[in-house]
C-alpha cells in the first residue's frame, strides 16, 4: 500500500517537470514542500533517475529523521547494508579531534558509503548533514589499495589471511564484538570489517575457504551464508598518513545533490572547521593538522558547482534557481480531540482526498479507528483511512495529488524518535553475561558446603582419563573440587552492598545450621502469603463490566506507545476485575516503565462501573504528584479526583471526606490516613497501593482487613528478582514490566570535568526552555557551598536544597515547592533517586559521578527524560586519567548507552539483590547477606514446596498430583567427558559454556546449545558430545527415580529414592526397573547397599550406552 503514495508522486506533473528540468538546468529549487513530503519527492525522483542522490539536511537530527523516512518508504528498515538503497553518512566522531572517541559504528557507516560510491553505479540515496561534509575521506586510490576481496573456494592459508588482517591494523582478540577486530579459533576466522553491519565467520578446510557466513556479535551466532565478501580496515584513522579529499571530490559528477536550507550550509561547515582548529590549538599532541582532515566551508560550497543541485526546505535561493512549485501543508494539530480529527477527515473525503494514517504499530491504528467508530456509532467494518504500518516523521496534505498523510504520533502528540545504527559491541559490553560469569577470585556459594572462593578450572586425571573440575578454596586453604556435572549447585555469591563474605569451613556444621535457620524464617513469610491467597480464592468480589468506548479512548490517548509488557499487564488487570474472585495483583517495573498508567486505566474502569477508588501512597509528595498525574490524564473524562494530605487545611480535608462519604468523589489519593477509621467510602471497589515496600507493618495489617473482598492492585518499582517470582507465583498474581517505553527520548549524557561554564550553560539552557534542573551532590557537609557557587554562576536562579538529614516536613515542603516550580534548581543528595517524577525537570547534573555505582547513576538519570522533551545528563568528575579503570569504564558506559533499555540491564543485577530484601522485609536481607542471593532462593523454593506438601495440602491438591520423587540426579564418571582445551581455548568461555549447559532444562535448549557451539567453534569433538548426552541421561534418570548415577569401570550404578517408605516404591516407574532387571539377569542387579536400593548394570562403556539402557527402561 505504501508504494501507492510514492507511485502517485512518480506520476505527478510536478515531479515530471522536475525531472525534465534536471536534464537541462543545473540548479533547481523545490518550493512548498513540508514534513515528510520531501522524503517522498526525493524517493520518487531517485526511483526514476537512478544513480546516486546525495541529500544534505540542515543538522544531524533532521538527517536521521529523513533517513528513517526514506528507509520506511523503500521498506528497508531491517535490511543488510549490501541490499539497501538508502545509506547514512555521519561524522566519524562525536566531537572533532577526539580520536579516542571515534565511534566505530559511525566509521562503518562512512566506509559503506565510500565503498558503494566507488564500486557501484546502482541506485543509492545518501543522507548526510553539514558537519559530516567538513571531515575529509581517503582518496579512491587509498580505498582500492586497502580493500581485500575473498570468496568461498579461494585458496589462501589461514596464516596468510591473519597476516593481511594484521597489516590492515585489525586487532586480534578472543571474541569479535566491534569493527576492526578478528579472532582465530581452530579452522575458523571471525573478522569484523568496516564494510558490513555484521562480522564475518570464515571457515577453512585445509588452505581453502570452505564457507563464509555473517554472524551477530551479541550472541556470536551465524545469520546468513555468503558467497563473497570485502574486508576494509578503518580508513578514517587520523594517525595514519593517508591522502584525503572531500566527499564531493570522491562522488562522481553524475550524482544529484539535494540541499535543505542552502543559505546556512557554508556557514555550518565552516563552524565545524573552526571548532576543529580551536581544539587543535588547545591540544598539543595531535599529529595531523586540521587542514589535512577538515575542509573549509567555502571550498566545499564551491565544489557543489560540479553537480546538479536541487534545494528544498524553507530557506532556498529561489532567485538563482529554476523553481518547481508543490502545494503541500502540514498536518493540523488536533490537540488529541478526536471529534475535530473526524470532522477534518470527513471534509477531506468529501473533497476526494485519499487519507493515509501511519504508525509503527498496527494496534495503534486499530485503536484510532475504533475511537472514530465509537464517536460515529458505526460498526467495526467502517474505515475512515487507509492504515500504513510504518512511521514517517511528520504528516502532510498534498493538495495537488489529493493525498493526506497523518501520523499517529502527531495525533496523540507523542514524541517520535529516530533510529540510527547502534553499536552492538559497546551497548552490550557490560552485559548480563559478564555480571554472572565467574572469574578466579570470585566468591561462590555451594549449596552443600557454603561459601568458598573460585580458583579456576583444573584438569585432573581420573582412572587415567582427563577430566575438568572447578577448584574452590575454603577456610584455612582447604580445597574442594567440583565436577562440571554439578555446577548447578554453585552460584556466584552476591550480597546487598558488595561486602566480602566470610569463607565457610569444610566439615563443620555451621553452614547447615544457617540454612535450617533461614528456612524456618522463610516459612513464616511464605505461610502468611499462602493464607491470604487461600482466603481470597474463597471469597467473592464485584464483577466489572467489559470495556466501554470511553476506556478505549483513554487508553489510546496515552502519550507513549504501549510496550508488550504493559499491554499484557493491562489485559491481566482487566481480566482480574471482570472475574468474580477479588483481584490481588502485583505490578513490578523499573522507574518510568508505565506502572502508573496501568493504575489509571484500572481506576477509570472501576469508576465507569460507579465504584470508588482509593490510591494509597507512602509520602505526601507522591500524593500530590499522583493527584496531578491522575488529573492531567483523566482531563475531559467524567471523573472527580481529590487528595488528602497534611498540607491541606482541615476545612478542605473535611469537605473531601464528606464528599467521599456521599459518593461525590470517585478517586481519592492519600497517604495511610485514607485507610483510617474516620474515612468512610460510599462504595469502595478498587484499592491501588503504590510502592508497597515502603509501608509499615500496622498499615499493612489494616490493609489486610479491607483487602479480602476489594480488588487490590499493588505497584512496586523494585523489580522482583526473576527467581523469586516463581516462588511467589503460588501466592500472588504478578505482572512484570521489563521493557522501557519506546519513543522516549534517549537522555543525552555527557562527561565533563567540574567547570563553571558547563554548569552555567546547562542551567541557563534549561531555564530558557522553562524547565527545571536537578543538581546531585552527595555530601551534606559542603552542600551549602555548592548552593552559593550555583547562585554566583547563574545570578537570579532560585535554588532549593534538599538532603536526608532535614526534618521530614521541611524536606517535603521543599520538594513540593520544586514540583510547583517555585525553585529552578533542586540541589540535593541522592534522595531524589527514590521515585520523584517531575516531567518539567529535564536536566540533571551529577557532581563527583565517579563515586556512584552504575545502577545508582542509571536510577538518577531516570529522573529526567520522562516527558517528550529532550533531556540532558551531565556527569562531572575529575579528569579521566586520574580515575581508576573501573570508574572510567562505568562513566564511559553510561555516556555511551543513553537508552533506557540498556540501563535496565545494568541496574537489574544490583536491584535483584535490593529487591529481595525489600520485598521480604528487613530481617531477610541479613540472611541474604549471610548465604548469598541465589542460595537464598533455592531455600525459599524448597520451603514453599514443603508447605504445599504439608500444611496446605488441600489447597494445592492438583499441583501435588504431578509430584516428582527426585529433584535432581547427581552424575559421576571416570570417562573423559569435557570441552577440550584445543576446542575452546579461553577458560572463562569454557566455564560459561559448562554453566550454561548445566542449567538447560529441555531438549530444545540442548539442540540450540549444540548448534551454537558447532557454529562458533566448528565440529563438536566426541568428549563434548558425551558431555551433552550426560544432561539427557540425568533428565531421564531423574524421572525414573535415580538420585545418583555413576559410570565407572564399565559399570553403571544407579541409586534409587533413598526414603524406603516413599510412595515411589508403589509406582509403575519402579516396577519398570524391576522388570528390566528380571529380563537381563546376566548384566543387571537390584540390591540393597547400606540401607539404599541400588541398580547395577554391567558392560556400559560410554555415555551413549548408558543413555540407550535408560531409554529402554523408560519405554517398557
Amino acid at each position: 500500500m505504501k508504494d501507492y503514495i510514492k507511485e502517485n508522486y512518480s506520476n505527478s506533473p510536478s515531479i515530471k517537470k522536475l525531472i525534465d528540468c534536471l536534464k537541462t538546468d543545473k540548479d533547481l529549487s523545490c518550493l512548498g514542500l513540508v514534513g515528510s513530503s520531501r522524503a517522498y519527492v526525493v524517493a520518487a525522483v531517485a526511483d526514476i533517475t537512478g544513480g546516486h542522490n546525495f541529500v544534505i539536511c540542515s543538522d544531524k537530527e533532521k538527517a536521521a529523521y529523513f533517513y528513517n523516512d526514506l528507509e520506511n518508504i523503500f521498506g528497508e528498515k531491517d535490511l543488510d547494508y549490501s541490499k539497501k538503497k538508502v545509506l547514512f553518512y555521519p561524522t566519524s566522531y562525536k566531537r572533532p579531534y577526539e580520536p579516542e572517541k571515534t565511534d566505530n559504528t559511525y566509521i562503518l557507516s562512512r566506509t559503506e558509503v565510500l565503498q558503494r560510491i566507488s564500486t557501484s553505479e546502482r541506485k543509492t540515496i545518501i543522507v548526510s548533514y553539514p558537519e559530516a561534509l567538513s571531515e575529509k575521506v581517503v582518496t579512491r586510490n587509498t580505498m582500492n589499495d586497502n580493500t581485500f576481496k575473498t570468496k568461498v573456494g579461494d585458496s589462501i592459508s589461514l596464516d596468510k589471511l591473519a597476516d593481511t588482517l594484521v597489516d590492515f591494523n585489525f586487532e586480534h582478540c578472543d571474541f569479535v564484538v566491534e569493527p576492526g577486530q578478528f579472532a582465530i579459533r581452530g579452522g575458523i576466522v571471525d573478522v569484523f570489517s568496516f564494510s558490513n553491519d555484521y562480522p564475518y565467520r570464515i571457515e577453512f578446510f585445509g588452505d581453502e575457504i570452505d564457507s563464509i557466513r555473517s554472524f551477530n556479535p551479541i550472541d556470536q551466532l551465524s545469520i546468513e551464508k555468503l558467497r563473497e565478501i570485502i574486508l576494509i580496515p578503518n580508513l578514517q584513522d587520523y594517525n595514519i598518513n593517508n591522502d584525503r579529499e572531500t566527499i564531493f571530490q570522491y562522488l562522481k559528477n553524475k550524482a544529484v545533490v539535494w540541499i535543505e536550507e542552502e543559505n546556512y550550509l557554508e556557514e555550518r561547515i565552516e563552524k565545524e572547521y573552526e571548532k576543529a582548529v580551536n581544539i587543535y590549538n588547545e591540544k598539543d599532541n595531535i599529529a595531523e593538522e586540521p587542514d589535512n582532515i577538515f575542509e573549509k566551508g567555502n571550498v566545499i560550497f564551491s565544489q557543489l558547482d560540479n553537480f546538479k543541485t536541487i534545494s528544498f526546505g524553507n530557506f532556498t535561493n529561489s532567485k538563482e534557481r529554476t523553481p518547481i512549485v508543490f502545494n503541500t501543508s502540514p498536518q493540523p494539530s488536533f490537540g488529541k480531540n478526536f471529534d475535530m480529527l473526524l470532522n477534518d477527515m470527513k471534509n477531506l473525503t468529501s473533497e476526494h482526498y485519499k487519507i493515509y494514517c501511519f504508525s509503527e504499530s498496527k494496534k495503534q491504528l486499530d485503536r484510532i479507528q475504533s475511537i472514530l467508530n465509537d464517536i460515529q456509532k458505526t460498526d467495526e467494518t467502517n474505515s475512515d483511512f487507509i492504515p500504513i504500518t510504518h512511521s514517517i516523521q511528520s504528516g502532510f496534505i498534498d493538495k495537488d495529488s489529493k493525498i493526506c498523510c497523518y501520523t499517529d504520533h502527531q495525533i496523540f502528540e507523542r514524541y517520535h524518535r529516530f533510529r540510527l545504527r547502534e553499536g552492538f559491541a559497546s551497548s552490550q559490553a557490560i552485559t548480563i553475561k559478564e555480571l554472572y560469569d565467574l572469574k578466579p577470585g570470585d566468591f561462590v556459594t555451594h549449596i552443600n558446603y557454603g561459601i568458598g572462593r573460585f580458583d579456576g578450572l583444573e584438569t585432573i586425571e581420573n582412572n587415567g582419563r582427563q577430566q575438568e573440575a572447578m577448584r574452590l578454596i575454603y577456610q584455612n586453604g582447604d580445597l574442594l573440587y567440583v565436577s562440571i556435572h554439578s555446577l548447578h549447585r554453585i552460584a556466584k555469591y552476591s550480597s546487598k552492598d558488595g561486602t566480602q563474605p566470610k569463607l565457610s569451613k569444610l566439615g563443620s556444621n555451621s553452614w547447615n545450621k544457617l540454612k535450617e535457620k533461614t528456612k524456618s524464617r522463610v516459612k513464616d513469610i511464605a505461610r502468611e502469603l499462602i493464607k491470604l491467597y487461600a482466603e481470597r480464592k474463597n471469597s467473592k468480589g464485584f464483577q466489572y463490566a467489559p470495556d466501554t468506548y470511553l476506556q478505549t479512548e483513554l487508553e489510546a490517548s496515552f502519550m507513549y506507545e504501549d510496550t508488550a509488557d504493559q499491554l499484557k499487564a493491562t489485559v491481566d488487570v482487566k481480566r482480574d476485575m471482570e472475574s468474580e474472585t477479588p483481584m490481588d495483583r502485583l505490578i513490578c517495573g523499573d522507574v518510568g516503565f508505565g506502572k502508573t498508567e496501568i493504575a489509571i486505566r484500572a481506576a477509570f474502569k472501576a469508576v465507569c462501573d460507579s465504584k470508588q477508588v482509593a490510591v494509597l501512597v507512602p509520602t505526601t509528595v507522591l500524593a500530590l504528584q499522583h493527584y496531578h498525574t491522575f488529573c492531567k490524564r483523566l482531563k475531559g473524562f467524567p471523573v472527580n479526583i481529590d487528595y488528602i494530605s497534611r498540607f491541606r487545611s482541615s476545612k478542605d480535608q473535611k469537605k473531601a471526606l464528606e464528599d467521599l462519604k456521599n459518593g461525590h468523589i470517585d478517586i481519592i489519593i492519600g497517604t495511610h490516613s485514607i485507610i483510617g477509621k474516620n474515612v468512610v467510602f460510599k462504595d469502595l471497589g478498587l484499592l491501588i497501593i503504590d510502592e508497597e515496600q515502603k509501608f509499615g507493618v500496622s498499615a499493612k495489617e489494616k490493609l489486610k482487613q479491607i483487602q479480602t473482598n476489594v480488588d487490590t492492585l499493588t505497584l512496586t518499582a523494585t523489580p522482583i528478582p526473576r527467581t523469586l517470582q516463581f516462588s511467589m507465583m503460588g501466592a500472588r498474581d504478578m505482572s512484570i514490566i521489563k521493557t522501557p517505553p519506546p519513543n522516549r527520548y534517549p537522555v543525552e549524557t555527557e562527561l565533563h570535568t567540574f567547570n563553571p561554564e558547563i554548569i552555567r550553560d546547562a542551567i541557563q539552557y534549561e531555564l530558557a526552555r522553562d524547565g527545571q534542573v536537578f543538581f546531585v551532590h552527595n555530601r551534606v557537609q559542603n552542600i551549602q557551598n555548592i548552593c552559593d557557587m550555583i547562585t554566583s554562576y547563574v545570578p537570579g536562579v532560585r535554588v532549593g536544597v534538599a538532603h536526608g538529614q532535614m526534618e521530614g516536613g521541611k524536606l517535603e515542603q521543599i520538594m513540593l515547592d520544586f514540583i510547583e516550580e517555585k525553585y529552578d534548581v533542586l540541589l540535593s543528595t541522592t534522595i531524589i533517586e527514590a521515585g520523584l517524577d517531575i516531567p518539567n525537570a529535564n536536566t540533571i547534573i551529577i557532581n563527583e559521578a565517579q563515586n556512584f555505582g552504575l545502577s545508582d547513576l542509571h536510577q538518577l538519570r531516570g529522573r529526567v527524560g520522562r516527558s517528550n522533551k529532550k533531556a540532558f545528563c551531565y556527569l562531572l568528575s575529575p579528569p579521566l586519567s586520574l580515575l581508576s579503570d573501573e570508574a572510567q569504564k562505568r562513566l564511559r558506559a553510561l555516556e555511551d548507552f543513553s537508552d533506557l533499555g540498556s540501563g535496565f540491564n545494568i541496574a537489574l543485577r544490583d536491584l535483584d539483590i535490593r529487591g529481595a530484601g525489600n520485598l521480604l522485609g528487613a530481617e531477610q536481607s541479613g540472611f541474604i547477606n549471610d548465604i548469598g542471593f541465589e542460595t537464598y532462593h533455592k531455600i525459599l523454593d524448597e520451603a514453599i514446596l514443603e508447605l504445599k506438601e504439608t500444611e496446605f495440602k488441600d489447597i494445592f491438591e492438583n499441583e501435588l498430583k504431578e509430584k516428582k520423587f527426585v529433584s535432581e540426579c547427581v552424575f559421576e564418571s571416570d570417562l573423559e567427558i569435557l570441552i577440550p582445551n584445543e576446542y575452546v581455548e579461553s577458560s572463562a568461555e569454557r566455564i560459561s559454556l559448562y554453566t550454561e549447559l548445566d542449567h538447560i532444562q529441555n531438549e530444545e535448549g540442548l539442540t540450540r546449545f549444540t548448534n551454537n557451539i558447532s557454529d562458533r567453534f566448528g565440529p563438536i569433538p566426541i568428549q563434548t558430545k558425551d558431555l551433552i548426552n550426560t544432561i539427557r541421561l540425568r533428565w531421564i534418570a531423574k524421572d525414573l527415580g535415580f538420585e545418583k548415577i555413576m559410570l565407572k569401570n564399565k559399570v553403571m550404578t544407579g541409586h534409587l529414592v533413598s526414603n524406603q517408605e516413599s510412595e515411589y516404591y508403589q509406582t509403575d516407574t519402579f516396577i519398570k526397573i524391576i522388570k528390566y532387571a528380571a529380563s537381563h539377569p546376566q548384566t543387571c542387579k537390584v540390591k540393597e547397599l547400606n540401607g539404599k536400593n541400588v541398580l547395577t548394570i554391567g558392560n556400559i562403556r560410554t555415555v551413549s550406552d548408558a543413555l540407550g539402557v535408560i531409554k529402554e527402561i523408560c519405554d517398557l
